[in-house]
């Protein structure tokens, strides 16, 4: 009896996954387009942690090349396209240089577009499952997950490149008010 619990867990964990993802790509969006202070040890931090994340993305990138087809080519695709998103978003990010520091807010339809390729890709994801489960064609599945790779490369070029320039400003802010003094 106990050992039918187990598969009743899972199923339950399943489905509060499956409610919580909405409810989580929400908050991001909300949280993406807020009014927030740059604070100098969270954007280093931001830095070196999305340029650790890069290199351990392109690594996997180069290691599942042998399952799906063009991995790495994909990732340097979507990292390219994430790299000039990222230009784009500094462009058109609101900043405020306060004495109290450097106040930004990102551009909400940037935000919104990002946390809505996510979302498709996680909804073009599972009907891709969906599909390869219902109709024997596990063994084609795999080597079409490139787009993953792609949206991935996506999301850290835009943060690679959001978080420099973030870096970059907020040198500039400082320097700025230190000459003011």
């Amino acid at each position: 009896m106990p050992l039918l619990l187990i598969p009743l867990l899972l199923l339950i964990l399943l489905a509060l996954w499956a409610l919580l993802i909405p409810i989580g790509l929400i908050q991001r969006y909300r949280y993406g387009k807020a009014r927030r202070r740059a604070l100098p040890w969270a954007i280093a931090v931001a830095t070196a942690l999305s340029l650790i994340s890069l290199l351990l993305f392109f690594a996997s990138a180069w290691a599942i090349g042998h399952w799906i087809d063009d991995a790495p080519v994909y990732a340097a695709a979507g990292l390219a396209a994430g790299c000039a998103l990222g230009a784009l978003g500094l462009a058109l990010t609101r900043f405020e240089d306060e004495a109290k520091g450097l106040y930004y807010t990102p551009n909400r339809w940037l935000v919104l577009g990002l946390t809505l390729i996510v979302a498709a890709r996680i909804v073009y994801g599972l009907w891709q499952g969906a599909h390869a489960w219902s109709s024997d064609m596990h063994e084609g599945w795999l080597p079409r997950q490139g787009s993953l790779l792609a949206v991935g490369g996506l999301l850290l070029g835009y943060y690679q490149i959001y978080t420099l320039g973030l870096r970059r400003r907020l040198r500039r802010h400082a320097r700025a008010f230190a000459a003011a003094r």
